[in-house]
């Protein structure tokens, strides 16, 4: 039992290590999967991928929609969700030729938000 605590110990101070010493890509890293998984848990972004409402590219689609928001994320720390509300709304208007009015658009653009400002606050 007292091997398991030592170990439990040093994951604590490898993760504290990493916290102070993780790389600007290593955040990059963490806030493109977690745009990735926020747009993978999005009903109605599956459904038209699904159902290729934008075409036989509609998987492509959506992971250039993550990569989109990611850049949009990268570019300025000073995002409104009303920003990307706007920019979901016509991505699927665009891309999926899809209008979502369940909204889910805007639970999404206010996850996306709070990921984005966790990122911020981890990486300074």
């Amino acid at each position: 039992m007292g091997t398991g605590g030592r170990t439990l110990n040093a994951h604590v101070l490898s993760a504290t290590w990493q916290h102070k010493h993780v790389s600007p890509m290593a955040d990059d890293t963490v806030l493109r999967r977690g745009i990735g998984e926020l747009l993978s848990r999005w009903g109605g972004l599956q459904m038209a991928v699904k159902n290729q409402w934008g075409g036989h590219d509609s998987l492509k689609k959506s992971q250039e929609l993550a990569h989109h928001l990611f850049h949009l994320f990268s570019q300025s720390n000073v995002i409104t969700v009303e920003d990307i509300e706007n920019f979901l709304h016509e991505s699927l208007l665009l891309s999926f030729n899809t209008e979502i009015e369940d909204g889910s658009i805007e639970e999404v653009a206010e996850q996306l938000i709070t990921l984005h400002e966790e990122h911020l606050r981890g990486s300074h």
